[in-house]
């Protein structure tokens, strides 16, 4: 799409707003959008239509308001109970808990299955997301088998930010336009994990290193800040911290 398309509740998404991916792959509908069976996709939320025909995806991108879940998001997880087979999790603030089952993390058995216990931070995948049950979430690919990068975050802190900056921090080859991360990650070592659900984990083994990288984001996202004006930024954080 050449120009950004304004949508609000209800509005049709007409054929030539599709990506072009979706003429040889299945369409995959994200965050404010929802099918009317046979083929009429409709806006839920008011915001930006995106598309990437890489991943034959479509979504609306809400600045504000609340996040809901949706089947193969990635989010930051906690940790509020356990039973017997399941973790209990908090994904949002407003919402019912989420299920982890005990199981669902690479080469998980009921020997070697991680012990979480409340508070505990988990980098976890939605598998199941209605408005019928529960949320389910895994740390495992059910093809794979494996963790890709998902299960236990240990250590860091975690920054809240907008759904907005998330979802374009999650973007691949710069589409989202933050290059705050990779500028920063130039000069100093750190690790993050970026949630859907508006989370952000920072881990560098410094706090304050791990801070200033948080605090960076946040910037970033609160001023709206363009590329060249991130990349000042990052000049001023390195600059401060002498790395």
């Amino acid at each position: 799409m050449a120009t950004t398309q304004i949508l609000l509740p209800g509005d049709v998404v007409s054929h030539d707003q599709l990506p072009n991916g979706s003429n040889t792959r299945p369409l995959t509908l994200g965050p404010g959008l929802r099918l009317i069976p046979p083929s009429t996709i409709t806006s839920t939320l008011p915001g930006a239509l995106h598309a990437d025909a890489r991943k034959s995806a479509l979504w609306i991108d809400n600045t504000s308001g609340r996040y809901l879940p949706s089947p193969g998001d990635l989010v930051i997880a906690t940790v509020h109970h356990s039973s017997a087979d399941l973790y209990h999790c908090a994904i949002t603030p407003y919402t019912a808990f989420a299920t982890l089952p005990q199981l669902a993390f690479e080469g998980a058995t009921k020997k070697t299955r991680p012990q979480l216990s409340a508070g505990s931070l988990v980098y976890v995948r939605v598998a199941k997301a209605d408005k019928w049950s529960e949320v389910e979430l895994e740390c495992v690919s059910g093809s794979t088998g494996k963790s890709e990068g998902l299960g236990p975050l240990k250590g860091g802190m975690v920054f809240d930010v907008s759904l907005s900056i998330a979802r374009r921090l999650m973007m691949s080859h710069g589409k989202g336009a933050v290059v705050v991360l990779e500028e920063l990650g130039e000069k100093m070592r750190f690790e993050v994990a970026v949630g859907r659900n508006g989370k952000l984990w920072v881990e560098s083994g410094s706090v304050r290193e791990t801070i200033a990288v948080g605090r960076a984001v946040q910037m970033v996202d609160e001023k709206r800040s363009d590329v060249d004006e991130q990349r000042k930024l990052c000049k001023k954080v390195i600059k401060d911290l002498g790395a």
